[in-house]
């Protein structure tokens, strides 16, 4: 398939709740292939469909040795505390202490419409809650402290990448 373009912070497809996926076949296989595609690159865990400009809920992860994409997933568990330096490729080269349980458990579909189920600890557990916030139209940085997302923002508004 096909290694898509991120899109960047700014952009409103990040910033809309994304739709579930209704019907599973050829075109759900294609954008899982494509969601996998696109996180071979290197210094990718996930990559949400919003991310590269599909609105639906779809996303994909490879870490700790489990890899695969989840549809329409729900957060159904979460637990325990983590902090630790977080950062999104719709916010390349920033990163920042972020807040995430230290378990996290997905359920959804497969790309097939089969029923799967994603869980994990650490940074699994953070790929896992941060993917699910990018289908809900929330971008790391809004989960930051004020006083660090205000300095998160500066630095966006002043990034090469960032279009005014």
């Amino acid at each position: 398939m096909a290694v898509r373009e991120i899109r960047l912070y700014g952009d409103p497809v990040l910033r809309t709740v994304a739709d579930p996926v209704k019907e599973f076949g050829e075109t759900s296989r294609a954008l899982a292939q494509d969601l996998l595609d696109t996180l071979d690159l290197p210094g990718r865990a996930g990559v949400a469909a919003p991310q590269i400009g599909v609105p639906l809920r779809a996303f994909s992860y490879d870490l700790e040795g489990q890899r695969g994409v989840v549809f329409n997933p729900v957060l159904v568990a979460t637990e325990g505390d983590q902090d630790g330096e977080e950062g999104c490729l719709s916010v390349p080269g920033l990163w920042y202490p972020t807040h995430r349980a230290s378990f996290a458990a997905v359920e959804g579909q497969d790309a097939d419409g089969e029923a799967v189920r994603v869980e994990g600890e650490g940074e699994l557990a953070r790929c896992l809650q941060h993917e699910v916030d990018h289908l809900e139209g929330i971008v790391y940085i809004h989960r930051l402290e004020p006083s660090t997302r205000r300095g998160a923002m500066r630095a966006i508004r002043r990034s090469a990448w960032f279009a005014s």
